[in-house]
């Protein structure tokens, strides 16, 4: 019988300070997340700032509680991991620094870890039965990747955003609908009171790039017609705009990876990413997958937003492939996924 392995996780790569501890990959002993939504909501936006100096605050809090939680100590690790990248330089820094710390204190190996592949590793915590190959979209507020899990830490991107990210355009129609920050969780549920047809808003494909998306026109439509409507005295309907946007940005993201999935002949699909918790773009894929015969993968919402359990679990692959890093790792903000 294998020895179990047993992985201290820390996330900090925007907002939440996140620290988790995960055994074999797919078990999640702990999982803690300091969230500064409310910090920042009154700026409409993260302070990088802010951000840093908040994680330096919590982040020694943070993670004894996701030992406390596991009932573990440091000494029973066999890995500690952190995201280098990419995300906040300042907030990144934080997080590389004090993992490295404990890893020279300790002699436990170093793993850093790529954000995005936390992400699409968040999919393998519930779903017992999912492994590579398959298909798989990251939707968040900084990313839109479509992309071929082929194996364990080994990726190929078919299309990314050429502009804005899909979680990017919804805060910043958000903001000028007067929802506030964050936009994604209020346009999702504003829209449950809106009519999806009411506006048609435009469907953006990027010529001679059939996976690659764009949502920066999406955006400045929505603009026009908010700036339009208070020209001629119109009300705005604030549910209807959102609805209408949402089905926009939803119409677009399946549309894209529900051509690749036919064209590629994979049978299985996932989604990662904090606009992966969107209820709209759920309900969207589970029908347009049930209607191909495609089998659908999604984490919960926990494992959507940035955690550090989701970078534990990418971490395990890792390890299994022999992969540690030494105590020159840094943090990466435009880090690419597949470098290393």
């Amino acid at each position: 019988m294998e020895k179990d392995i047993t992985i201290l996780a820390v996330e900090s790569s925007c907002d939440e300070t996140a620290a988790a501890v995960v055994r074999n990959g797919r078990e999640v002993l702990s999982n803690i997340i300091y969230s500064q939504i409310a910090l920042h909501e009154e700026y409409g936006g993260v302070v990088p700032e802010i951000a840093s100096r908040k994680h330096i605050e919590k982040i020694d809090q943070v993670v004894s509680q996701a030992l406390l939680q596991a009932d573990r100590e440091l000494e029973e690790m066999d890995a500690i991991a952190v995201t280098y990248g990419p995300g906040l330089v300042g907030a990144l820094l934080v997080g590389v620094s004090f993992a490295k710390s404990m890893s020279f204190a300790s002699g436990i190996p170093l793993i850093g870890i790529h954000h995005i592949e936390g992400h699409i590793s968040a999919n393998y915590i519930e779903n017992r039965d999912l492994e590579p190959p398959f298909i798989c979209l990251v939707v968040s507020g900084g990313h839109s990747h479509l992309l071929v899990v082929k194996d364990y830490g080994e990726y190929e991107i078919l299309g990314k955003t050429r502009d804005d990210a899909a979680g990017e355009a919804f805060d910043k129609v958000a903001r000028a609908i007067g929802l506030g920050y964050p936009g994604g969780p209020k346009i999702d549920k504003i829209s449950k009171e809106g009519n999806p047809d009411a506006i048609h808003f435009p469907r953006a494909r990027v010529a001679q790039s059939e996976y690659d998306f764009s949502f920066s026109g999406l955006k400045s439509a929505v603009l026009n017609h908010l700036n339009s409507c208070r020209m001629k005295g119109e009300e705005v309907n604030r549910a209807d705009v959102a609805a209408s946007f949402q089905k926009a940005v939803t119409d677009v993201l399946v549309e894209h990876s529900m051509h690749a999935v036919s064209q590629l002949g994979y049978s299985r699909f996932a989604i990662a990413g904090g606009v992966a918790s969107n209820s709209a773009l759920r309900s969207a894929f589970e029908k347009a997958c049930r209607e191909a015969g495609i089998a659908f993968y999604h984490p919960s919402p926990v494992f959507c937003t940035d955690n550090a359990a989701m970078i534990g679990t990418a971490a395990y692959y890792e390890y299994r492939r022999g992969v540690r890093h030494g105590f020159d790792l840094n943090a990466v903000p435009n880090l690419k996924l597949g470098e290393r």
